[in-house]
């Protein structure tokens, strides 16, 4: 008999404990451990979005009886709050960041950084089960040996990349490696649920490039090792596996997008609107090319617009939270999203983004891209 499912079962990100990418350090105390952290995220302060996270060590400490936010004027931010620690808000506090560092003399972490201090084998010890996927190793003596207990867990320790505290860019570099294996996977979605009542037929079957255009946009994001999804507003008719129909109804292209993560939420989505005829092979390159994966999204602009266009663009995984807090404020459009957040701009020539909405428009287009061929 099967069992009865009470909610509905949907893809999760994968985050293990707090955040996508996550390393704990231990083996030594916390002031070393929180100073190795603050070295490395200085070594490159613009690539990542690093959090930490830590244990209060005032046992005196009480808490504020209201939260108080101190904000300067150039963005920086001091809070004060109490809240319960609870994993699930922990994930999507965290959710945002390209890499969340954990104090592991209080937290456990996926992977691990092990910092060998003489004075903490009994430490190590006692915490050999949180011990599982070392990153690297770090030596406060860098004549030491490795501790017995960790030699008879791992005997291939010593091919284990070995470092001293000094090492800060060796240390970087092996963490920028593990970040870059973990950078989501590019999938694109050909926005293609508009009624097209202004045309009076169907935009994504216009022919501008020989074909209709959905299948000119399908084409060309193959082309460029990039699988295409349709987002649309209604199941079609003849169902195939790369149509996503909206689960957000009636949010246009933002439900579109929002549907689109529900149904793979591990992925960055390249969503480029079906009524932008002259989005071509360059431009496509251009967003892949130029992509910033510790930003919210990548996305282009016109040089003389005002305002990016969100209908060209690569939507982070990190985004479809910040689209969801969007919409429980009542807000559905993603250009306030992205002008809201932290993201990549690209500024192209006006053209790119044109989009033809009417038979007068679909007109003007046909005879530029004609003109320019």
């Amino acid at each position: 008999m099967k069992k009865h499912q009470k909610h509905t079962s949907l893809v999760r990100r994968k985050i293990k404990n707090y955040a996508p990418t996550e390393i704990s350090i231990l083996g030594t105390k916390c002031s070393v451990i929180a100073k190795l952290v603050q070295k490395i995220a200085h070594f490159d302060p613009t690539s990542l979005k690093i959090g930490y996270l830590d244990a209060s060590h005032n046992e005196a400490y009480v808490p504020p009886s209201f939260d108080s936010y101190t904000q300067q004027t150039h963005g920086h931010i001091k809070i004060h709050r109490i809240e319960p620690n609870n994993q699930y808000q922990k994930r999507i506090q965290f959710s945002a960041y390209d890499l969340l560092f954990i104090n592991g003399n209080h937290f456990e972490g996926e992977q691990q950084i092990l910092i060998l201090d003489p004075s903490k084998e009994a430490s190590i010890q006692k915490r050999l089960s949180q011990i599982n996927s070392i990153v690297c190793i770090v030596k406060t003596d860098p004549s030491m040996d490795y501790f017995p207990c960790l030699q008879e867990k791992f005997p291939t320790i010593s091919s284990i990349p070995t470092y001293t505290l000094s090492d800060i860019e060796a240390i970087y570099q092996e963490i920028s490696s593990l970040i870059n294996t973990k950078t989501p996977p590019i999938q694109g979605l050909i926005l293609a649920g508009g009624k097209s009542k202004r045309m009076g037929r169907d935009k994504t079957q216009l022919n501008y490039h020989g074909k209709p255009q959905r299948t000119y946009l399908e084409d060309l994001l193959q082309s460029k090792g990039v699988a295409p999804y349709i987002s649309v507003a209604e199941p079609p008719k003849i169902a195939t596996p790369n149509y996503i129909v909206d689960t957000y109804l009636n949010l246009g292209p933002f439900g579109g997008i929002c549907s689109a993560f529900q149904y793979n939420p591990n992925v960055a989505w390249l969503v480029v609107a079906a009524d932008v005829p002259f989005v071509n092979s360059t431009l496509i390159q251009q967003l892949i090319t130029h992509r910033n994966p510790s930003k919210f999204a990548t996305t282009i602009k016109g040089k003389t617009r005002e305002f990016m266009e969100p209908l060209i663009t690569i939507y982070e995984p990190k985004a479809y939270s910040q689209l969801l807090q969007f919409l429980a404020m009542g807000y559905a459009c993603p250009k306030k999203m992205l002008i809201n957040n932290d993201v990549e701009v690209i500024e192209v020539d006006d053209l790119y983004v044109t989009n033809v909405n009417t038979p007068e428009e679909f007109t003007n287009a046909l005879n530029k891209l004609n003109k320019n061929a």
